[in-house]
């Protein structure tokens, strides 16, 4: 059975604008199976089949001119496609091309610079809490494969063999040659220090590599979809602001994989890091649901050298909001977003909670689940 996914209508959206759509996110977070269900028309070549690979080798322009409308899966694997898009689009302005890929433009530059004002981009991030219960979305991670399969996959399984693969098959294919196990250990610090302000020089004394090495392993991580760096906002208000990014792994199954936490609430709840990782599943599930109403949303911390901290600021259609993400709902946490909000001049503000329900504590501040902040900031309510 496949399981509808809210990011169709943004898909919609981009193909009525562009003959090409580019497809992104993390190995595994369901592309290929949105795809072929959003577009049950298309034509679909899989690059990770050497047998269709060697045939868009040597017969690309062939096949693209049989068909009206195609889906690449993987197309990364095949840089050399992308120069002949575009001339094919270019004479060929009706017809439509979807191409799926695990890499970031930044990491894939022919897609950006060969197919510049002719593809739009949309990533698909993991299971929204609009798709599936939030609690087990949570807990496990936001997979289709540990929700949706059938049989279903067992989360203490399927992320270790899932890890082993990227880390192994996955980044060499994308040309890069970096140490599995350097990258394991980079992996499992980040894990340990969830949402702390990133230390480059500290992170490459522990690893024995330079700061220059860690900066480039933590650009695959990101560009790959599994690392998030969250930039810090800047403003001119006279004060010392922190200038270094946060550094999260996405997925809080992955996250509690490389903690060692079992996948019961119960375990989550009792450890140490539950703090860091329902502050990671908010983040990830408010950044993926801004950018499918508002593509130009943008996603900031923001604190002090004086401690005056804002877990996200959100830029939404041109709004600056700020969200505290707690466990569960308390004075400080309130007075804490108050004085960021004061600092930044800002006239309303969220606290998501762990707890049911949605109410407004202070004028100007509500409070709620990720559900109910959610539902009240993308549907309009002011």
């Amino acid at each position: 059975m496949v399981h509808p996914r809210i990011a169709r209508a943004r898909l919609d959206s981009l193909l009525k604008q562009f003959p090409i759509v580019t497809l992104l996110g993390l190995r595994q977070v369901g592309k290929s199976t949105f795809a072929h269900w959003a577009l049950p028309g298309f034509d679909a070549f899989d690059l990770e089949n050497p047998a269709t690979l060697l045939r868009l080798e040597t017969d690309g322009q062939l096949i693209l001119e049989q068909s009206k409308k195609i889906i690449i899966d993987e197309a990364q694997r095949l840089p050399a496609l992308f120069p002949l898009l575009r001339s094919h689009v270019d004479r060929h302005p009706n017809h439509k091309i979807v191409l799926l890929g695990s890499a970031s433009p930044k990491l894939v530059k022919k897609i950006s610079e060969s197919l510049a004002g002719r593809t739009g981009f949309l990533e698909l991030g993991g299971i929204s809490i609009l798709e599936a219960d939030q609690e087990q979305l949570w807990v496990k991670g936001a997979f289709p494969r540990l929700h949706w399969s059938r049989p279903r996959a067992s989360a203490e399984d399927w992320l270790p063999a899932f890890l082993r693969t990227y880390l192994e098959q996955d980044i060499p294919q994308l040309g890069f040659r970096v140490s599995s196990l350097k990258m394991m250990r980079l992996l499992s610090m980040l894990a340990h220090s969830q949402g702390s302000i990133s230390d480059l020089s500290q992170l490459g004394g522990s690893l024995g590599i330079d700061y220059h090495s860690v900066s480039h392993i933590l650009d695959i991580f990101e560009g790959t979809f599994l690392v998030r760096r969250l930039a810090p906002y800047f403003a001119n208000l006279g004060k010392r602001l922190v200038k270094s990014p946060k550094l999260y792994i996405r997925d809080t199954g992955m996250l509690h994989h490389l903690l060692g936490i079992s996948f019961k609430k119960k375990a989550l709840l009792f450890h140490p890091k539950v703090g860091s990782s329902f502050e990671t599943f908010c983040i990830e599930q408010i950044i993926n649901l801004a950018r499918l109403e508002d593509p130009a949303a943008e996603a900031f911390f923001f604190r002090t050298q004086t401690g005056v901290e804002i877990d996200l600021l959100l830029k939404f259609r041109g709004e600056l909001i700020p969200i505290e993400i707690k466990l569960s709902l308390a004075a400080q946490s309130i007075q804490s977003l108050e004085r960021g909000m004061e600092y930044l001049g800002l006239k309303r503000g969220f606290i998501v909670h762990i707890n049911e329900g949605f109410t407004e504590v202070r004028r100007g501040i509500w409070a709620g689940s990720l559900a109910g902040v959610a539902s009240h900031i993308f549907r309009g309510a002011k």
